[in-house]
């Protein structure tokens, strides 16, 4: 990939951390534009004409296209890497576990990290919490199973499958889950932070500020 990539997110969002940490592996040239969501950034008329959604990570190519949305953003870096499997079945198992992760797992572990993390665990959202932490736990117990008897999620290989819910799940703490449950999850985290190029969302965050 040749060009500059400029990245627009705030790299405490897993959703923005799983872009990050693919451009990292993939060694890709890239500018960080931080975007204070709590502060309105993402929602303001000149980040909505690039993004009318209003959400982050939004990514601009050097050509000047704009790709939104975190799992298409991974998708399209990932094209002809080991990060994306070739065979048509693998990789529609890559979107199953993707589409798992934005509409299972992400409105668990997410929204109850969100609630408890960002917004300080307010009295007014405590139902919205307990609700999504329910969500966080159905999530997780589905994937302890999946990797009971496997490495990775996907053709026994890592892949953005994995970034994808890894992106969540190592912070999952933050969000009041306790992994320690979970071996299998436990291990499979084991696996991604011992691959080649891996920092956590806290070495991101950390890297930032220097």
């Amino acid at each position: 990939m040749s060009g500059q990539y400029k990245v627009y997110g705030d790299i405490n969002s897993g959703n923005c951390y799983k872009v990050k940490l693919l451009m990292l592996l993939l060694d890709v040239r890239h500018e960080w534009v931080h975007i204070d969501i709590l502060g309105g950034e993402s929602r303001t008329a000149a980040f909505r004409a690039m993004n009318p959604v209003g959400k982050i990570p939004t990514l601009a190519l050097p050509d000047g296209e704009i790709l939104a949305e975190s799992n298409a953003i991974l998708n399209y870096l990932a094209t002809g890497s080991a990060y994306l499997p070739s065979d048509p079945l693998d990789r529609a198992r890559v979107l199953q576990w993707q589409f798992f992760e934005q509409y299972c797992h992400e409105p668990g572990v997410a929204v109850a990290r969100f609630i408890r993390g960002y917004l300080g665990m307010p009295d007014e959202r405590r139902a919205d919490f307990e609700a999504a932490r329910a969500r966080g736990l159905q999530a997780l117990a589905v994937m302890e199973e999946h990797l009971s008897d496997r490495r990775f999620f996907v053709a026994e290989r890592y892949t953005i499958a994995d970034i994808s819910l890894y992106a969540y799940t190592h912070v999952a703490d933050e969000g009041g889950f306790d992994l320690t449950g979970y071996p299998a999850i436990e291990a499979w985290l084991g696996r991604i932070a011992s691959q080649t190029g891996h920092a956590t969302i806290y070495q991101c965050r950390s890297a930032q500020h220097e």
